[in-house]
């Protein structure tokens, strides 16, 4: 801050000098500049993939149908809930693909459709896929 005392008839002018502070200012602008690209932190993004609708079914997929009445089926063959874990384990002895489809009714509630995850997975099954009557009309 300065005064100017002079020789003009309105007294005292008080002025800011700002100078020094611009210095300061231009001072933290550079270290701000320098130190904070160096400190962005973010978390890896992975791009979503387009979905492949119609892509068929594999013609050795093993589909598991669980009806409305509780009955199953592996690929329109009727098994019992006691022999299914056995018969997958059977079937997928094999072969080096771990995939099955489970497939259920619409009626169905969703503990049974649970209980057959449960026992496609015991049984060695590495993925479930699920497959519903809306999945099927789009191909």
């Amino acid at each position: 801050m300065g005064i100017s005392l002079g020789g003009s008839k309105t007294g005292t002018i008080a002025e800011m000098n700002v100078v020094p502070l611009i210095d300061i200012l231009l001072v933290l602008l550079i270290i701000f500049m320098a130190v904070c690209p160096q400190m962005q932190y973010g978390l890896p993004a992975g791009f979503p993939q387009q979905a492949i609708s119609d892509a068929p079914a594999p013609p050795d997929a093993l589909v598991v149908q669980v009806f409305g009445d509780g009955t199953l089926g592996i690929n329109q063959d009727p098994v019992e809930w006691q022999d299914l874990e056995a018969r997958l384990a059977e079937i997928f002895n094999m072969r080096a693909s771990r995939v099955a489809f489970l497939r259920g009714d619409s009626a169905i509630e969703f503990g049974v459709i649970a209980r057959a995850i449960d026992v496609m997975r015991g049984s060695g099954i590495a993925t479930v896929g699920l497959m519903t009557t809306e999945l099927e009309n789009v191909r």
